[in-house]
């Protein structure tokens, strides 16, 4: 390896960088006015291995996610019933901290965590509008796989 360069600044160079960094630190962070409203989307996605709830305002933008793997859930425990009323109870507090009152629900997957999440949901008194199952579902669109053969 080489010789390391010091760059050496001067102080007014010094000013103006400290200067940028508090205008960039000092900025609020955004919050979208249909947060403000307190009406939001809970976006559930259960599969066989995971399942992951995402919080967003009326307009589609993200406000928070949980899934349980960021709770420490490892393995076949990330599937389970149980970890996903927990998922939802740390989403609920988030929700509740920002102010949000009425829910819009939408499951989408297959996995067993998708009626314990959204039961932990109604108990922690928000208000459900409506409850939407969007899993997808084939209508003999593609051609399966060929039996494997032995």
């Amino acid at each position: 390896m080489g010789k390391k360069h010091v760059i050496k600044k001067t102080e007014e160079e010094m000013i103006k960088e400290g200067e940028q960094l508090e205008k960039v630190l000092s900025k609020e962070p955004k919050v979208s006015k249909s947060a403000m409203s307190k009406e939001g989307r809970i976006y559930i996605f259960s599969s066989y291995n995971n399942t992951i709830l995402t919080l967003t305002d009326s307009m589609g933008n993200v406000l928070a996610s949980k899934s349980a793997g960021k709770l420490g859930f490892k393995g076949s425990k990330k599937s389970t019933p149980f970890a996903a009323s927990k998922i939802a109870e740390t989403l609920g507090a988030v929700a509740e901290k920002m102010g949000l009152k009425k829910v819009q629900v939408v499951v989408k997957g297959i996995g067993s965590g998708r009626e314990s999440a959204l039961r932990s949901i109604a108990n922690q008194g928000f208000e459900i509008s409506s409850v939407k199952d969007v899993t997808p579902i084939p209508h003999n669109g593609c051609k399966p796989k060929k039996p494997r053969r032995l």
